[in-house]
């Protein structure tokens, strides 16, 4: 399963008024690890930014001056994100704005929703915590995410932490690492150990029947806590 966090910084609040995208950051996973194959960009919006979304995010006019148009890479956006499972946070806002600028350029290209499912994580963080504050900094708060680097925002920086914030929310790792041995501690990378055939076989403790029910008490813990999307019972 691939998924994408996405999101985005603009010159304002609403498309409708003429605001564009500045930036836009993505983060992968694939199974519900962090791959490292990002996708992030400035770019020229041809307008002046609004004061108070400069204040929020930082970013100035005179910063994107040589940067490109979004028409400039929309191909390699859409091919990056084409098939994914978009997971976004206020998905209507940024949705929103990519779908404003996909219409600027004309028939060639159609809804986001045409290319990809999307995931509204505030929605889930609504159904989990009804009437409690469900912003990014306050689930990070709740789920004990440090995000004590963040003084402004930014579309890559965000989609890293709510990349945590998702995973820590639907119950599953970040990451995931079997090999048990890092190279500090001797084993070379690609190095193939073989067992001896006339070695004693291994001992197969099966779990108690206390165990499994615990086993099958967590998975209904992350039933409940991803709205029915537990994956280990699919």
């Amino acid at each position: 399963m691939r998924q994408i966090v996405l999101d985005t910084e603009t010159t304002g609040l609403e498309p409708r008024q003429g605001h564009r995208i500045i930036e836009i950051g993505c983060v992968e996973m694939i199974d519900r690890q962090l791959t490292g194959n990002n996708f992030h960009q400035y770019l020229q919006p041809d307008r002046v930014i609004d004061q108070v979304a400069m204040d929020v995010h930082g970013i100035t006019n005179e910063f994107l001056a040589d940067k490109p148009h979004f028409e400039d890479l929309v191909g390699d956006f859409m091919e990056y994100i084409s098939g994914a499972e978009l997971i976004i946070h206020n998905a209507p806002f940024d949705v929103g704005f990519i779908d404003n600028e996909l219409q600027l350029l004309g028939k060639e290209w159609q809804k986001l929703s045409t290319y990809c499912q999307v995931v509204d994580t505030l929605v889930m963080a609504k159904k989990l915590h009804p009437g409690q504050r469900n912003s990014l900094d306050a689930l990070c708060k709740r789920y004990e995410i440090d995000n004590s680097h963040r003084e402004l925002h930014g579309a890559l920086l965000d989609s890293e932490i709510l990349a945590e914030v998702y995973l820590t929310m639907t119950g599953g790792q970040i990451v995931l690492s079997l090999d048990g041995l890092s190279d500090s501690q001797g084993a070379a990378v690609g190095e193939i150990r073989r067992i001896s055939p006339e070695r004693t076989g291994l001992r197969v403790i099966r779990a108690s029947s206390d165990e499994l029910d615990a086993h099958e008490a967590r998975l209904d813990f992350i039933e409940k806590r991803s709205d029915g999307n537990c994956h280990w019972r699919r």
